[in-house]
């Protein structure tokens, strides 16, 4: 943990640079709420114009602070704040935050700004600029304007935010303490001109109050210290739950002008969040809904949900979202059945089914906390949801007190599903440790999220060494033809068809003759990737037939493009197996490798997974067999691979040293490698490899 985070954390004395009297204003609102939130430290306000506020006396300058700050916020314009930073780093301050917006996120000229705010910083850190601060809960520390301070209590717990935007993480305080969800802190790293994601989110992974860490991300600058920072909240045993907005072009266009970053693709995002464990919130309210039942330490072990109801239409809606998502609602065991039919008698109880139909649940704690036991000592399930009926509304209290009772009993996950609507009851549950949701789908997206954190396998920054098969500098620039593209694999590692370069007719004939069996005859153009689009492939051919076949394809592709080709590629025909397609993507986020169904279809079936490349001080790394492996797994389609309804088992092994091969590739040239795909590369059955049967390349 940095000790200069630390103590822009919990710093013992602030420094309110530009600090207004009038805390009606923007400018006096953070010694406001640094007093009105209890702030156990010094506080340091800086106005030329004003002697004291309240009791605390006032300073005109810098120069005059009696004591060193442990921080500053900055509440000067961008121009003024620059001049104040310099000076703050000038007397050994350890952080400033900086709350002036017109840096990075307005073009050039503020980019401009924003390098000089950083030289004048030196070794001072910087929050922000454009940041709406931090909120540390945990010591009752707040660094920041934000109008949701207004706020005179807040429930204190184990999610730590960051966010990009500052308007969001006063979005989240609020509708949080609203929801009786806890935090611990809370900071804006808007801009980003030196603190950033990856600073916090390894801050939090030390930070004892924190249990589960919330990002709200608009871009990843540092993709490499990002995946450092998620890798050791992992092993800390801490989820991390991101939301990721920009995943439209409009949005992230959007995000991009928010905070002047450069925003990669929404798949590379996906394929690197999965890499490193961090769980994807898929809407915005999933931002609280997950972590708020991962905070409370409980484990979700399976997809066995037993639904206690005392409503029949709620509980239906709770078990047909899950059921959607993939979750099981199991009838009770007949256990579990007998002990809930000794509870409650009569035509008013549905006992056997599930969802469990306890009719006086709400009206009888003794009744509820029986039947909480009873499904939570099964063995049939692995969570509990529990619906929250109208009845609840009286005595609200003794409803979350009998659930709360039964909580030692168990490590399952409860939740609360709240039927009528009654915030103060869900916020009272949450408070009482049963997370609450108003909406069936938001217990779902719990669930899943929980699902997720359990299911994460174990994540380390081991990498691949970095094979060095040769200089790079020995192959031509530009667009490589097919047969060059595959003997540029081939040097790496990746099997390919048997071929042969031919220019004629009696070429043809005698590499049909060589190869054996049918083969396939294709021109080979550097400029023409799509062959068969311009008549540039034939299958099937002999020894009897290829001469002539070529000549016509001669033809064809002349009549079709205005060039006829010279060289053309005669090879041996694969077949049994299934095609796929391995590839690469670039972008600001990284170097990825993408694996598909492949073919003629793959655009159109859209069945793949991306893998970012790790990425050191050396340079990039390949993948192992064993991740390359994985990814093979996360296709749609990986049981068609794997025997589906007897079908042969493919040599899904010799797939994946094809892959970790391909990845090497891709690692080593690096930069210098603008295109790269294989489509098809056919898996074979298990035991006889795999081919690369066409190839792209092209080597800046």
């Amino acid at each position: 943990m940095s000790a200069a985070i630390s103590k822009l954390i919990s710093p013992r004395s602030v420094a309110v640079i530009g600090a207004s009297a009038d805390p009606g204003k923007t400018a006096g609102r953070p010694v406001a709420y640094l007093l009105k939130h209890g702030f156990p430290g010094r506080i340091l306000p800086v106005n030329p114009k004003v002697e004291s506020m309240g009791e605390l006396p006032c300073y005109p300058d810098i120069a005059s602070l009696p004591v060193v700050p442990d921080v500053a916020i900055v509440l000067l314009g961008a121009e003024r704040a620059t001049e104040a930073v310099r000076e703050l780093a000038a007397m050994g301050c350890t952080a400033a935050i900086v709350l002036a917006s017109g840096y990075a996120e307005t073009g050039p000229h503020g980019a401009q700004r924003q390098e000089q705010l950083v030289e004048a910083a030196g070794p001072m850190r910087l929050l922000g600029p454009n940041t709406i601060g931090l909120v540390n809960l945990t010591d009752r520390i707040v660094l920041s304007p934000s109008g949701a301070l207004e706020m005179d209590e807040f429930p204190i717990g184990g999610i730590g935010v960051v966010s990009q935007s500052g308007g969001i993480l006063g979005a989240l305080l609020s509708r949080a303490a609203a929801r009786g969800i806890g935090m611990s802190k809370l900071i804006s790293s808007s801009n980003e001109a030196d603190l950033e994601l990856a600073d916090f989110i390894d801050f939090l992974a030390d930070d004892a109050a924190t249990r589960v860490i919330a990002l709200y991300v608009e871009s990843v600058r540092d993709p490499r210290r990002f995946r450092a920072a998620c890798l050791k909240a992992a092993r800390a045993g801490k989820p991390v739950v991101a939301f990721k907005v920009g995943r439209s072009e409009a949005g992230a266009q959007a995000a991009v002008s928010h905070t002047g970053a450069m925003a990669g693709s929404d798949r590379m995002y996906d394929a690197l969040f999965r890499q490193v464990g961090v769980i994807r919130a898929q809407t915005f309210s999933d931002l609280l809904d997950i972590p708020a039942a991962l905070a409370t330490g409980r484990q979700l072990q399976g997809k066995r949900v037993a639904i206690l109801t005392s409503t029949g239409g709620a509980g239906t809606l709770v078990s047909d979202d899950l059921g959607m998502a993939g979750f099981e609602t199991p009838a009770p065991d007949e256990a579990t059945a007998g002990a809930l039919r000794a509870l409650q008698t009569g035509s008013e109880a549905v006992l056997d089914r599930n969802p469990i139909d306890v009719t006086l649940a709400g009206l009888r704690p003794d009744l509820l906390r029986a039947a909480i036991t009873a499904l939570l000592a099964s063995p049939v399930y692995d969570a509990l949801v529990i619906v929250v009926g109208s009845s609840s509304l009286a005595r609200p209290e003794l409803m979350a007190g009998a659930i709360r009772d039964c909580l030692p009993l168990s490590s399952k996950p409860v939740l609360a599903y709240i039927s009528p609507h009654a915030p103060h009851v869900g916020a009272l549950l949450t408070r009482e440790g049963v997370p609450a949701y108003a909406a069936a789908e938001a217990c779902t997206a719990a669930l899943q999220g929980m699902l997720h954190a359990a299911a994460s396998p174990a994540l380390s920054q081991d990498v691949e060494p970095r094979a060095m098969p040769g200089s790079s500098d020995t192959w031509p620039s530009g667009s490589l033809d097919e047969a060059q593209a595959k003997i540029l694999f081939a040097r790496f590692g990746v099997p390919c068809a048997s071929e042969r370069v031919v220019g004629n007719e009696q070429e043809a004939r005698q590499a049909a003759q060589a190869l054996q069996g049918h083969v396939a005859l294709k021109i080979l153009s550097s400029t023409i990737t799509h062959k068969s689009d311009v008549g540039g492939v034939a299958v099937g051919l002999t020894e009897e037939n290829i001469g002539s076949r070529l000549e016509r394809m001669r033809a064809e592709v002349d009549a079709k493009t205005g060039t006829a080709p010279e060289r053309f590629l005669v090879q041996q025909m694969v077949h049994g197996g299934a095609e796929l397609i391995l590839g690469m993507h670039r972008d600001p986020m990284g170097t990825a490798l993408l694996l598909g169904m492949g073919g003629v279809a793959a655009e159109l079936l859209q069945d793949t997974t991306m893998r970012l490349l790790p990425q050191t001080d050396e340079g990039l790394c390949g993948l192992s067999e064993s991740q390359a492996l994985a990814m093979v797994r996360e296709l749609k389609s990986w049981p068609l691979l794997d025997g589906y309804r007897g079908r042969p088992k493919l040599d899904v092994a010799a797939l994946a040293r094809a892959i970790a091969a391909f990845s090497r590739m891709l690692a080593q040239l690096d930069t210098r490698l603008v295109e790269a795909e294989i489509n098809p590369i056919i898996v074979l059955p298990e035991g006889q490899g795999v081919r690369a049967v066409d190839g792209v390349a092209v080597l800046g």
